[in-house]
């Protein structure tokens, strides 16, 4: 009995440094047991082990279905993602032919009118507000304005052929028709249309610019000595003289030159071209 203890040593441990049988080394809890009868080693599992966790989350996950119901995939009314590409996608949106570029007469600019409107809406405020004025002052037992009892007395005493009386008709008429004019018309003479390229984008060149921008091709044809251009909606006047090379050589050049610079101005509706090249006149 005493050789056994001396040999586990002061504490009760074996000599190699192992705990009793069925633990490892020292604080590490319990690896391997012998099975009797079978001589092999069984690998003990320690509590809460991977097997135990797996089993906690599969019960929370029964509580959370019995508590919600089964996952049955998004709500019928629930947006669907879309293909980044697909045929309701934007990126393959065609907006169609943008309006002005097809056949048909292009739209032109309309003028906002400011000046004729501020004019005719002070006017017609001004006389309208005085003529209340005066209608409620007789109204309330007051004499009327001077100015109305002697344009009632004078229209009482003039003739309808009166020189004065046609002469005011004549200036009303034309005011009027002046009116009616600004209204109906677009104005902006001086703008022409370029071709649309986008449904939402509308540009237009000034007459002048356009002109100035023929004039710098016409000059670029050899044999061009000096040019003037003029731009109108529906024409395109061109004057050239040349002092060398032959007069149709010069033409055919020029004529090619200005059909090519129409083209890059992007005109709505290409003017024709009226050219005409002479000769410069002799000095002395």
């Amino acid at each position: 009995m005493s050789d056994r203890l001396s040999e586990r040593g002061p504490t009760g441990q074996d000599p190699t440094g192992q705990g009793p049988r069925g633990q490892g080394p020292r604080g590490q809890g319990p690896t391997e047991r012998e099975q009797p009868g079978h001589g092999q080693t069984e690998r003990e599992r320690p509590e809460g082990g991977p097997t135990a966790a797996g089993e906690a989350v599969r019960e929370e996950g029964a509580r959370e279905e019995a508590a919600n119901g089964p996952d049955h995939g998004p709500a019928p009314g629930a947006d669907a993602p879309l293909p980044p590409y697909g045929p309701g996608s934007a990126t393959r949106h065609d907006p169609g032919p943008a309006p002005g570029t097809g056949r048909g007469r292009p739209p032109r600019f309309w003028s906002a009118r400011r000046i004729p409107a501020a004019l005719v809406a002070l006017v017609v405020l001004g006389a309208a507000g005085l003529l209340l004025y005066d209608v409620a002052a007789v109204r309330a037992g007051r004499p009327a304005m001077y100015w109305r009892r002697e344009l009632a007395t004078q229209l009482a005493q003039q003739r309808l052929d009166g020189t004065w009386l046609l002469t005011a008709a004549a200036v009303a008429m034309a005011l009027g028709l002046w009116l009616l004019v600004l209204a109906l018309t677009p104005g902006l003479r001086g703008l022409l249309p370029m071709r649309r390229e986008a449904a939402h984008v509308r540009a237009g060149l000034d007459r002048d610019a356009a002109a100035l921008i023929l004039r710098d091709r016409a000059m670029e044809v050899s044999g061009v000595r000096s040019a003037r251009v003029r731009v109108r909606r529906r024409r395109v006047t061109v004057r050239a003289d040349a002092h060398f090379r032959e007069l149709g050589a010069v033409r055919a050049d020029l004529a090619e030159a200005l059909d090519i610079g129409l083209d890059e101005l992007g005109l709505a509706r290409t003017p024709a071209v009226r050219l005409r090249v002479r000769r410069p006149p002799k000095k002395g």
